[in-house]
């Protein structure tokens, strides 16, 4: 690991990326690096959209900290094959669970969290990173947009049902955190807060940026209410992966064969899912990020603001850490989710 920069460690290995399989830290990588190999037995993790992706990798990487993990998901018999293959190898001695939640429902939710709470009165990291990408227009069971329903309220709620558990969970030498999930695709929308089901004008990227921008907005916020309480809101871009996310641009192999080949610069940065799982574990583990929160981590450094609206050139745009529109989302948000916080 680099010794550049305790907030830019790796920064040797992104200076010149080679594609997926790099030298760009993965995961795991992460845990080896800060020394955490069984060293956090004892903390309780939770991790959403663990059963596919970037959020398998997530759950292999804190399982290997011997914590309890807990693996949010939607398919039982899925979520059991990720956990027994992640039990195959992992050198983890913490437990690694299950609890079903659909996060097109608010009621799964909650029942999902009652579920949660009756295995466990501990709650260290929250790791919200499931999420639907370019869906096309459709609600949730509550009617909500998809996207904003999935990615941005059902991660609210359930962060607001598990705030005393975070806030009681926290200790002087490991503050909760919260890890929001967001990417670079923030930069095609601010919130819409006269119609955040962009009624009439729905396009699937726009509604995705803005869902990316509302989990942002909602980590900072976390940080300006409760960082002094003891629970720290962090968001993090994962980097360029092609995963099952894309499955609404790329609908086959073909497909994504054909796009990267006519890409020469996204396939210089493209990450596996190891890689693209390093950014957010760093956030939830390092301890750089002790007692820290309000910052967009990408490239597993802090982001840069800037207005270049390519997404391969990362950085972000500087509506993110308006506090107007972070304290207007979190009021709507509670009032959208029936929550009086």
């Amino acid at each position: 690991m680099s010794s550049s920069c305790a907030t830019n460690p790796y920064a040797e290995a992104h200076a010149d990326p080679k594609g997926s399989g790099d030298i760009r830290p993965t995961s795991v990588q992460i845990i080896h690096d800060e020394g955490l190999v069984n060293a956090m037995a004892g903390k309780v993790m939770l991790v959403t959209g663990s059963t596919s992706g970037i959020g398998v990798d997530t759950v292999r990487a804190l399982h290997l900290t011997g914590a309890d993990v807990y693996m949010q998901a939607r398919d039982l018999k899925k979520a059991e094959t990720v956990r027994n293959d992640i039990l195959d190898t992992s050198e983890g001695k913490g437990k690694l669970e299950i609890v079903i939640m659909d996060f097109e429902s608010f009621k799964s939710i909650r029942e999902g969290v009652k579920t949660f709470l009756s295995k466990t009165q501990k709650l260290n990291v929250l790791i919200n990173n499931a999420g639907v990408r370019n869906t096309p227009e459709g609600q949730t069971i509550d009617g909500f947009e998809t996207q904003f329903g999935v990615n941005h309220l059902a991660h609210f709620l359930l962060f607001q049902l598990l705030q005393p558990t975070l806030q009681a969970s926290s200790t002087p030498s490991f503050n909760s955190r919260v890890i929001n999930v967001s990417s670079g695709a923030h930069k095609g929308s601010k919130i819409n807060f006269d119609n955040p089901n962009l009624k009439g004008i729905y396009n699937p990227r726009l509604a995705y940026s803005q869902s990316k921008t509302a989990n942002i907005l909602m980590a900072n916020q976390i940080e300006r209410l409760y960082g002094p309480l003891g629970i720290h809101g962090l968001s993090v871009h994962p980097g360029c992966i092609v995963t099952n996310l894309q499955k609404h641009d790329l609908r086959s192999s073909e497909e994504r064969d054909n796009y990267l080949r006519g890409n020469p610069v996204l396939q210089k940065v493209l990450k596996n899912t190891a890689q693209g799982a390093a950014t957010q574990v760093w956030a939830a583990v390092s301890k750089v990020w002790e007692g820290q929160g309000a910052v967009y981590l990408e490239e597993c450094r802090k982001g840069h603001e800037s207005d270049e609206p390519d997404l391969l050139n990362g950085g972000y745009k500087a509506y993110i850490f308006d506090k107007e529109a972070e304290e207007k989302l979190w009021d709507m948000s509670c009032q959208l989710v029936g929550s009086t916080e």
